[in-house]
């Protein structure tokens, strides 16, 4: 038996009724209510979002350069220079690090975010490669590869402890799954709802996959009747899996069994300031997605928000 891979997310929600969910134009921001949608700076092109209490973490797939931004007053600052090549997923751990997907470089960093520090870096992969996501358990990072029908795990050491730069496994997936040409394939990652394996979406398919990070074996997810086309990035809160269809511009709600080996749908999150987001984040009782706009053509002057709905 597995050891359970023991998340730094946590908490739980209600499974709903199944329904079309359409969210409440974003409000004015109030003394007593966050703002609703978040300015990111104009030609960032975001992707990836992380939080930790009142802040969000964004990486821009242009340059590398991570945002925070204070989730209360909407202010952001840059953290995180520019690297010239992309930061994609990101995740924050208790111990205040950004662990962030390098995209087309083949490589992770680790980021401080009280300073921007750069703590470690790792080449996984070189050319064709695409490191997406990532998701954080008790004793590893793993990361997908968009271009390669693998994950990256990155163990940590005692109390988190970073690995030295080669320290790095690649967990080649098999069994159910299989990569199709090449477009983007594996997206985003959760851990399933009883931490003993991990689910990863499939974006040309649309298709949930259980896999063992132990052995790399790969299950379909049963989710009867849909198919997460276009699917992206990936949150799990107790038993509730979050899927964001990027292009779809919604977020499918699945309520998992334990194992994380099928589910239903229960709901379809959608809001009109929705703009092709691609991942989310829990924070303040409320879900963020930053809006990636992949439809509108990118300028140094083209305007990015992330905006905020209610979690169901």
């Amino acid at each position: 038996m597995n050891r359970p891979l023991r998340t730094t997310l946590g908490g739980a929600l209600t499974a709903v009724m199944l329904a079309t969910v359409a969210v409440a134009p974003a409000q004015a921001h109030s003394a007593n209510r966050p703002p609703a949608v978040l300015a990111l700076p104009d030609g960032f092109q975001p992707e990836g979002i992380a939080t930790a209490g009142r802040y969000a973490y964004f990486g821009s797939r242009a340059t590398g350069a991570i945002q925070r931004v204070d989730l209360v007053t909407g202010r952001g600052t840059t953290i995180g220079a520019a690297t010239g090549t992309p930061s994609l997923g990101l995740k924050v751990d208790p111990r205040g690090r950004l662990f962030v997907s390098g995209g087309t470089a083949g490589d992770a960093r680790v980021l401080d975010t009280r300073t921007g520090e750069v703590l470690a870096r790792y080449q996984f992969a070189t050319a064709p490669t695409f490191v997406n996501d990532v998701v954080l358990t008790r004793d590893a990072a793993y990361f997908t590869d968009s271009n390669r029908p693998v994950l990256y795990r990155l163990p940590l050491g005692r109390r988190g402890a970073l690995p030295p730069a080669d320290a790095f496994t690649t967990i080649t997936l098999t069994g159910a799954y299989e990569q199709v040409g090449t477009g983007v394939n594996l997206n985003g990652i959760a851990t399933t709802p009883d931490g003993r394996a991990l689910i990863v979406v499939q974006s040309t398919t649309g298709t949930l996959y259980r896999v063992d990070p132990a052995t790399g074996a790969s299950t379909v997810v049963d989710v009867p009747g849909h198919t997460f086309t276009n699917g992206d990035g990936l949150l799990l809160l107790g038993r509730t899996l979050y899927v964001v269809q990027n292009r779809l511009n919604q977020i499918a709600v699945v309520r998992l069994n334990h194992a994380g080996t099928a589910g239903a749908l229960t709901s379809i999150i959608t809001d009109p300031n929705f703009d092709v987001p691609t991942t989310v984040a829990k924070a303040l009782g409320r879900l963020y997605l930053p809006n990636a706009r992949f439809t509108t053509p990118p300028t140094p002057t083209t305007p990015y928000t992330a905006v905020a709905v209610r979690a169901h």
